[in-house]
């Protein structure tokens, strides 16, 4: 990496001019592709509850019991004492803890919250009607297109994506690795994928809660890329993690770990249970969820008593597996189910909610595309505010593909635009009572001065979908839309400008990974 020297400016200097720049995208109208400006939706819609309320009660008494008598094990020592000194019943690794200790603590977890980046015109809100997506994160492999295979992941397959993080504007932050980028070290892979994510994207960062060292690298990196005092780090979050449960009824040693150290800094904080019914959990829906919000609530309560107010998020994967293979199902309706029924519960216990956009196809096909979509509704209906894996998954999260990704922020797009109260206005203009009258039953709208002023802003306009007849795609070489995303990624790859950062702190952040790359980075053993 090669760096320009520059004398460290004062912090707040370094802030100033690091703060508040915008990305490539909107500095440059986006190039490759139209695409509507950054911004973060909002879901006006009431969200779908399966459950009547009689069903509520019984869910939340099913996952009290869960907590009260057959308690959840807590491998990490240091959390289960804590809960201990704070009235749990302890007995080894298992923890049991009363429902009104539960909702005493779980109150306490704002319902609302924002996590600031580097760049604070990226702000995110989480909880509310607000929704982020987010990229796909953590697939060991990459869907290569030119060659038609699943590969090994590598730093520039990563980087790459890590760029389209960026420049779609319909995603709000940059999740875990989008690829595993296997051919650097697991002891330095997160200093390497952290400086690659913090200068090429200035979205909301996320740390794996994988131990001390690679949490605490993080926080630090985030800090420095920031301009930021520790005070002022601490003093609102700008990060967050996500840790999943080790179904049934864990929570593992080094995501514990790292939760607690999160919480401390007052850092946000995602829990989602990773339940798959008739395998990890009950086969039936309503089992499985319940399971998953008693895994989910037990670390929120741990979270709370460390730091009271710290925010939290509880998260939903749960889905059904194919009992004839064992393998996974995404997209399906138990799936959407499931997460509908978890939004039901989110606002039962006054949380932010997070799911995800994901599917089992292996390549970026209809079916790929049809499962993702049917759980990104799931997520909008549910009432979600933060949707991993939105765009880019395969294979059941272990293939990563960029053709997917540009894909999935078409969906992305066209959802951006349904919750548009343009839509709905009911305004006298939108109406048109005067223009309907103009043009009479004999005359067409699409010369007519209402259409002339709103014609570019009206609709979302594609930039995978091929709204053309058959002759007229035929005519154009029939490319397929998998086709069309490939080329439109190498356009954006070719094209990419990353958002500014100062010289200083890109030369700190440098000297950082250099010198925990030296002290030998993070342990591979857990």
């Amino acid at each position: 990496m090669t760096q320009t020297p520059a004398s460290p400016p004062a912090r707040k200097e370094r802030k100033r001019r690091s703060g508040g720049r915008a990305g490539n995208a909107e500095r440059r109208g986006g190039a490759a592709i139209e695409q509507m400006p950054w911004r973060q939706i909002v879901n006006r819609d009431r969200p779908t509850e399966p459950m009547p309320p009689e069903g509520v009660e019984r869910m939340h008494n099913a996952a009290m019991h869960i907590l009260e008598e057959i308690g959840i094990e807590f491998l990490n020592e240091e959390a289960a004492d804590i809960l201990r000194k704070a009235g749990c019943t302890v007995n080894g690794e298992n923890v049991r803890m009363g429902r009104e200790m539960v909702m005493e603590y779980v109150a306490k977890a704002p319902k609302q919250f924002t996590i600031t980046p580097r760049n604070p015109d990226r702000e995110i809100t989480i909880g509310g009607g607000h929704i982020a997506f987010g990229n796909v994160s953590s697939p060991p492999n990459y869907w290569d297109l030119e060659i038609g295979k699943k590969v090994s992941g590598t730093r520039e397959q990563c980087q790459n994506l890590l760029k389209l993080t960026q420049y779609f504007n319909c995603i709000h932050f940059a999740g875990g690795y989008p690829v595993e980028p296997v051919d650097v070290h697991a002891s330095v892979r997160h200093l390497d994928v952290l400086y690659d994510k913090l200068t090429l994207t200035d979205k909301a960062m996320h740390a794996y809660s994988l131990g001390a060292e690679r949490v605490d690298d993080v926080m630090e990196m985030v800090r420095i890329a920031g301009g930021l005092s520790h005070e002022e780090f601490e003093a609102t979050p700008r990060m967050y993690t996500n840790i999943n449960s080790t179904s049934p009824l864990k929570h593992d040693h080094p995501m514990m770990d790292g939760w607690m150290r999160l919480a401390r800094r007052g850092q946000a904080l995602v829990v989602t249970p990773f339940t798959l019914a008739g395998a990890m959990a009950p086969v039936t829906m309503a089992g499985a969820v319940a399971q998953s919000l008693a895994e989910g609530l037990a670390a929120i309560v741990l979270a709370q008593i460390i730091r009271p107010g710290v925010p939290c998020v509880i998260g939903t994967f749960t889905s059904n597996v194919d009992m004839k293979s064992g393998a996974p199902a995404f997209g399906t309706p138990e799936y959407m189910r499931a997460t509908q029924m978890t939004g039901q519960m989110a606002r039962y216990y006054g949380l932010p909610m997070r799911s995800s956009g994901v599917c089992a196809a292996n390549v970026p096909d209809g079916q790929a595309m049809w499962e993702t979509e049917h759980s990104l509704w799931a997520s909008i209906q549910s009432g979600t505010n933060m949707v991993y894996h939105a765009a880019g998954w395969l294979e059941g999260g272990l293939i990563a593909s960029p053709e997917k990704f540009v894909m999935d922020c078409e969906v992305l797009g066209q959802m951006q635009r349904y919750m548009d109260p343009e839509i709905w206005d009911t305004s006298d203009t939108s109406l048109a009572l005067d223009t309907i009258e103009e043009v009479g039953p004999y005359g067409h709208f699409f010369g007519c001065q209402h259409t002339q002023d709103r014609y570019t802003t009206a609709f979302h306009q594609p930039f995978v979908s091929d709204w053309k007849n058959y002759e007229a795609w035929e005519a154009a070489g029939g490319v397929w839309t998998a086709e069309r995303a490939h080329h439109i990624y190498k356009r954006i790859i070719a094209e990419y400008e990353p958002p500014a950062m100062d010289d200083a702190i890109r030369e700190e952040l440098a000297s950082f990974v250099e010198r925990r790359k030296r002290e030998g980075g993070a342990p591979t053993d857990f």
